[in-house]
């Protein structure tokens, strides 16, 4: 797979440099200049994400932060030997009550969620980590009494995602710098009194280049038409539709009622090739093409009226 992708490798730093198309060489093993790109593919310049080498498989050697056992958590990252106590949407429709408890509880962990994506835009700067990142964030959620939703489910060991770049959705903090041009997807989830609370955006890191503002204004443009891929309804974090990226067709069954309450995440990818690879550590999704991608989400209540926007 790598010997089609154009980058140029130093140690574990790859720079695209859309002037020209690189191929690999099976005889040197170097990377040689070949015809330039056509226009399409002219996507900007800016790093290259990919997996550290040697490759390491799975996330078993990272080591996920600790929370105090005042936090409530939820079933995922309950010790094996609780019970299970909470609901199963797939034996309900997904609503909730409208005027009552559970609505007020709905709307305090999404205007949480909204405070803990804007905290995350002040840490976006040249030279920090994403692990700090991660770890300020961490604190944030702690400290206002929510557990970062993120953590061990189904064993992710950080508490946000941050998705660089060529990376579509999530990333997993780590100790590379943020550099001039970057742009990061940030995906903030918490739990808060039995709900989750969901919402993203990508930020600008230093001076970001035309093609990779342009890429996130129509992300934003595309989250405002309210293109749909994936789904949160409140009690359960990350429930159908699983649609991964841009704009995939939603085959979910039903229509949206008074109650329900679901999240609107546009992944939207430059150039026409929306395909993607999983690094090994089972979760990083990279466009093959090395592509930049931007992601940005709120979650949305259908009330009786129409629907209202609790992330905004």
């Amino acid at each position: 797979m790598f010997s089609r992708l154009p980058f140029v490798k130093r140690a574990s730093r790859y720079i695209l440099n859309p002037a020209q198309r690189l191929r690999y060489s099976s005889n040197s093993g170097l990377l040689a200049e070949e015809e330039p790109f056509p226009a399409a593919d002219n996507f900007g310049q800016y790093s290259v994400i990919l997996p550290e080498e040697p490759w390491v498989f799975g996330v078993h050697h990272i080591k996920p932060r600790n929370v105090p056992n005042h936090i409530p958590r939820p079933d995922y990252a309950l010790p094996v030997s609780h019970t299970l106590t909470q609901q199963d949407p797939g034996d309900t429709d997904g609503r909730f009550p409208l005027g009552g408890i559970a609505e007020r509880k709905l709307r305090e962990v999404a205007s949480l969620a909204r405070d803990v994506r804007e905290y995350s835009k002040t840490l976006v700067k040249v030279g920090v980590t994403t692990n700090t990142i991660d770890r300020a964030i961490h604190d944030y959620i702690i400290s206002h009494g929510a557990y970062p939703s993120p953590l061990l489910y189904k064993g992710f060991p950080k508490s946000c995602c941050t998705s660089i770049n060529n990376v579509i959705t999530h990333g997993i903090p780590d100790d590379r710098p943020l550099e001039d041009g970057d742009i990061v997807n940030i995906d903030i989830t918490v739990y808060l009194n039995g709900f989750h609370g969901d919402t993203s955006q990508t930020w600008f890191v230093g001076d970001v280049d035309l093609p990779g503002r342009v890429l996130c204004d129509i992300t934003n443009q595309a989250l405002e038409a309210g293109i749909a891929s994936h789904s949160i309804m409140g009690w359960t974090f990350a429930c159908p539709p699983r649609l991964l990226v841009t704009v995939l067709v939603n085959d979910e069954p039903g229509v949206m009622l008074p109650g329900h309450c679901f999240t609107i995440e546009p992944a939207i990818i430059q150039g026409i090739t929306p395909t993607c690879w999983i690094f090994p550590d089972g979760w990083t999704a990279s466009t093959e093409n090395c592509a930049r991608s931007a992601q940005a989400e709120h979650m949305v209540l259908i009330t009786d009226s129409g629907a209202e926007v609790l992330t905004r």
